[in-house]
């Protein structure tokens, strides 16, 4: 099993920080920070799909305020995600504009997904979000996320 350093406390005042550990240099790096939560959130799951995409492994560490001090959050477990084309447009559609609307549900409902805390997905998860993408109008995809946003406490 290979072992790992602790993700050190990040240095000043304590704010939301994201880091993740990069093995070749056996080190930890600092990916994301801002005084909010939801952007560094943000910011971690879309640095998680791109680490994953590549085919590497990823180890994470949040760090945020509690009492005015330092405290280090529990990373979500550690699952591969499976990446999924988008699907055909439908007949009479541009191809262009099917492709950029169908972007733009999945953007929409991954940042929702995101803001509610569950940013690393499993690959049912993934079919799942691909089934509500290509089902479902901009408008009800929208809805969603801003149920999941305000069940992640980040509105």
């Amino acid at each position: 099993m290979e072992s790992r350093p602790e993700s050190p406390q990040p240095q000043g005042a304590p704010r939301w920080v994201a880091m993740f550990y990069r093995p070749a240099a056996d080190s930890w790096r600092t990916a994301a920070q801002s005084p909010h939560r939801s952007p560094v959130l943000y910011a971690l799951g879309e640095m998680t799909r791109a680490v994953r995409a590549r085919g590497d492994e990823v180890t994470v560490a949040l760090w945020g305020p509690k009492d005015g001090a330092w405290h280090r959050y529990d990373a979500p477990q550690q699952q591969t995600a499976v990446s999924r084309p988008d699907p055909e447009p439908s007949p009479g559609e541009p191809a262009t504009l099917a492709e950029r609307m169908t972007g733009r549900r999945h953007q929409v409902l991954m940042a929702g997904l995101t803001n509610a805390g569950l940013y690393d997905l499993s690959p049912e998860d993934d079919t799942t979000v691909q089934t509500l993408v290509e089902r479902l109008d901009e408008a009800a995809v929208r809805r969603i996320a801003d149920w999941l946003t305000a069940a992640g406490g980040t509105r």
